[in-house]
């Protein structure tokens, strides 16, 4: 569940870190190298970095070898990634553009997060990916289709609340300076431009800061957060296999833990407009563990069907009970228009940890060149939520994470519902600039996601300057309201005036 008590093991976090390191030492040891893939990635992955040079559209099928084209930097391994570093930030990378079995791209990435409409599941079928990271051209590994890479994301805040930003998220902590995310991603992408042969990919994360209080699932190092509630921790946010199938279009089988699938915005930094995340994303839920079939239909359609654990629960947790997802995707022949629909975690809908019954839709206008737009609406709810009220006698006792609701007197329980809607303007000036404004609108009528029960609004100005394409800088002016109660500052205000700046550097 999405509050602002969770929070991480050092030690874990380490242990993590450690065995991700390992992988990049066996990864420099390797006496070969893996041809470079061109495939989809991971729609809300860490974004493009650097594009192998000299890639031709006669790699549209299988995945090749671009080594030939490709002049590996000479030095060693500090001055293979000082170059990397130098050439990007002085716009001296080699750039080429790759084939795509897809429609046209609407966006340019950067300065966008991506270059396709969102979906979550499954990496964007057909779409290539010649990514190429600092890390990876610096262990001279720049064609290997196993890739580690990851960022450092950290933030500064200025509130005119003292004791807490909630239901602003990440940045809960008020007047601070925050380490929210460090990432560290290793992956083997399956290549899904071909429709000749299987293919198969992975992805695991090792993920650490601040931030792990939103992304933790009940019984993945859990304990962190909902024992100790310590601010720092640990989490393993995404760990999964990919099965990929020259089925119609593509057809992908992903098999793990995974984004939940709807929405604009992800836990990871990078991927997201701004710094900080709307009133809607903050509590919704943020991962499933279980099994998603992705299927491209056409072009311009997509269906997803898949079964999990539940939100945010281990399949081995008490509160874990399968849970049925299914979405259904259209893009119009000019990829101008995306929509996106799902019914999310379906089940019985009696209240558990984050048990949430999520019914989402997307809607994603290009308007031009620089100007586009991107809409999210969903409706949820719990059953059988407990009475917090205080009127009644011999109340039901809530879970550890898990909120109860302000239902009415005399009810020991009762059905917790809320909706919200987010809509995000965008402006592109140049390849390294753009500026937005977002506006969000919550209900939580019960307040079991909150806390505090009644209406909530925000408007956000943002602004993401890249240098080169490894370091971000992201800074927001926000202005948060309450319109039935108190809902700021732990309960002691109406408006909450924000202003932060995160940092992002890629490696």
């Amino acid at each position: 569940m999405k509050t602002s008590n969770k929070s991480g093991s050092t030690r874990t976090a380490c242990l993590s870190f450690f065995l991700a390191c390992s992988a990049t030492a066996a990864l420099a040891q390797s006496g070969s190298s893996e041809a470079i893939q061109i495939a989809s990635t991971e729609n809300r992955s860490a974004g493009i970095l650097y594009k192998v040079p000299g890639m031709s559209d006669s790699l549209a099928g299988d995945a090749q070898s671009d080594a030939a084209n490709h002049t590996t930097p000479s030095g060693n391994f500090f001055q293979r990634l000082g170059g990397y570093y130098k050439a990007d930030w002085t716009g001296k990378l080699p750039s080429s553009s790759s084939p795509r079995r897809m429609l046209d791209a609407p966006l340019d990435s950067p300065p966008f997060p991506s270059s396709d409409w969102g979906y979550g599941g499954s990496p964007a079928i057909g779409v290539p990916d010649g990514n190429v990271y600092p890390l990876m051209t610096a262990l001279g590994k720049q064609n290997s289709r196993t890739k580690i890479y990851g960022w450092i994301a950290a933030s500064v805040n200025g509130s005119t609340s003292s004791k807490s930003n909630y239901p602003l998220s990440y940045d809960v902590y008020p007047n601070s300076v925050v380490l929210n995310q460090a990432v560290i991603y290793l992956e083997r992408l399956p290549n899904t431009v071909q429709k000749e042969h299987f293919d198969w990919g992975y992805h695991l994360t090792a993920f650490f800061g601040n931030d792990y209080r939103f992304t933790t699932a009940k019984d993945y190092f859990s304990q962190q957060l909902l024992q100790k509630n310590r601010r720092y921790g640990f989490d393993p946010v995404l760990e999964y296999l990919d099965l990929y199938f020259p089925v119609k279009e593509g057809l992908n089988i992903r098999i793990g833990r995974f984004l939940s699938v709807p929405g604009i915005e992800a836990q990871l930094a990078p991927n997201n407009y701004n710094m900080s995340h709307s009133l809607l994303y903050t509590i919704d839920p943020f991962t499933d563990t279980g099994a998603i079939a992705t299927l491209k239909l056409t072009k311009q359609w997509m269906v997803q069907l898949g079964i999990s654990a539940g939100h945010d629960v281990a399949p081995w947790s008490d509160d874990a009970k399968p849970s049925a997802i299914a979405c259904l995707n259209y893009s119009t022949k000019t990829n101008h228009d995306n929509f996106y629909a799902c019914a999310n975690g379906i089940n019985d809908g009696k209240y558990a940890y984050n048990n949430l019954q999520h019914y989402d839709a997307t809607w994603y206008h290009k308007f031009n060149a620089k100007w586009h737009m991107a809409t999210e609406a969903w409706y949820m709810y719990q059953r059988e939520v407990p009475n917090v009220a205080g009127n009644v006698e011999n109340p039901v006792p809530t879970e550890i994470g898990a909120n109860g609701a302000y239902c009415a007197p005399g009810q020991l329980t009762c059905t917790a519902p809320e909706y919200a809607v987010v809509n995000y303007v965008n402006r592109e000036f140049n390849p390294h600039l753009f500026v937005g404004f977002r506006s969000d609108l919550l209900n939580d009528k019960k307040g079991q996601r909150t806390g505090i029960p009644g209406k909530y609004t925000e408007n956000t100005l943002y602004a993401t300057k890249y240098f080169g394409s490894t370091i971000l800088v992201r800074p927001e002016i926000r202005f948060d309201h309450s319109w039935d109660r108190p809902g700021y500052n732990n309960g002691t205000a109406r408006n909450q005036f924000f202003f932060g700046v995160d940092m992002i550097y890629k490696f």
